[in-house]
């Protein structure tokens, strides 16, 4: 991570572990099974690390979690520095502690764009990571995403064919300019709006143009057993290339 001088400010990476994960069937919160011998959480906090542009990691978890939590930060990430928040009820509830917790540096200049991050993509890669910072900085938010080449509808059913103009699959990280971002949340709160996900909250209590930059079709969530499968074997391929 860079080191911060007087006149250059950092961004803030944020992996949000707050979930159960009951559709995996694992007894346990996922971002901390095992994938090719880390837990799941530690790939995203390593993969920030790797990144110039990251100059503090922010792990939001439940406390119940605290076990878990000792093996990531002793085992897999020994000597990374990784500020610990605990989450709330709600995704929107966690994002919200981190951004309390980030706030005196967002308020003098330390940090200019906060990144969230769910622990449940592994597989995301700093190049990604990169551009969304940079396009943050230069447009004010920047989401993640691939063309939507199927849709589901309400009732379950797969719309195939063409995909809809503008259709996206979104990923995290989603990243914003670090004061908006802190006012549109606090703004929510006060209101108890609910949004979906932090670019929804965004277009809501914001002004800010968000970019869409294209995403990485490894950077999926894992959601169900198979998927940590096809996660380990990405890895062991090495289709997807990390930089430890």
């Amino acid at each position: 991570m860079r080191r911060r001088t007087p006149d250059v400010p950092y961004a803030a990476g944020v992996v949000l572990a707050g979930g159960s994960g009951t559709r995996m069937g694992a007894g346990m919160n996922k971002a901390y099974l095992p994938l090719a011998g880390r837990r799941l959480a530690s790939w995203s906090l390593l993969t920030f690390g790797q990144v110039p542009e990251v100059g503090v990691l922010v792990l939001v978890a439940r406390p119940e979690d605290a076990e878990h939590l000792d093996l990531v930060l002793s085992s897999d990430l020994p000597g990374t520095q990784v500020e610990l928040v605990h989450g709330g009820d709600t995704r929107q509830d966690s994002e919200l502690a981190a951004l309390r917790h980030l706030s005196d540096r967002v308020d003098d200049g330390t940090i200019d764009v906060i990144l969230l991050h769910d622990a449940a993509r592994p597989l995301v890669r700093p190049a990604l990571v990169t551009e969304v910072v940079e396009a943050a900085r230069e447009h004010g938010g920047a989401v993640p995403g691939l063309p939507a080449e199927d849709l589901v509808t309400g009732a379950g059913t797969t719309v195939s064919g063409a995909p809809l103009e503008g259709a996206v699959r979104a990923q995290t990280p989603q990243g914003f300019r670090a004061a908006a971002l802190v006012d549109a949340y606090e703004q929510a709160a006060r209101e108890g709006f609910l949004g979906t996900d932090t670019a929804s909250c965004m277009e809501r209590y914001s002004s800010l143009p968000v970019r869409w930059v294209r995403g990485d079709e490894h950077n999926f969530k894992i959601t169900y057993p198979h998927d940590l499968t096809v996660a380990e074997r990405l890895l062991d391929t090495s289709v997807v290339r990390q930089p430890w």
